[in-house]
């Protein structure tokens, strides 16, 4: 990825170059694939009982 196309995706996610004083590289990329999740039904689940507990 070139410099250019870095910041654009920054842009995209709302970080802006004065943040990108403050974090790393790896912080970002956390950022943009949570951003890429946003997206995605998670399905809903069920609390865990005892019984649950006990069979694990």
């Amino acid at each position: 990825m070139i410099t250019a196309l870095f910041l654009i995706q920054c842009v995209k996610v709302g970080i802006s170059i004065a943040d990108l004083d403050l974090l790393t590289i790896g912080l970002v990329l956390d950022i943009w694939t949570e951003k890429g999740n946003d997206s995605f039904d998670y399905p809903s689940y069920t609390v865990a009982d005892q019984a649950a507990f006990d069979r694990f």
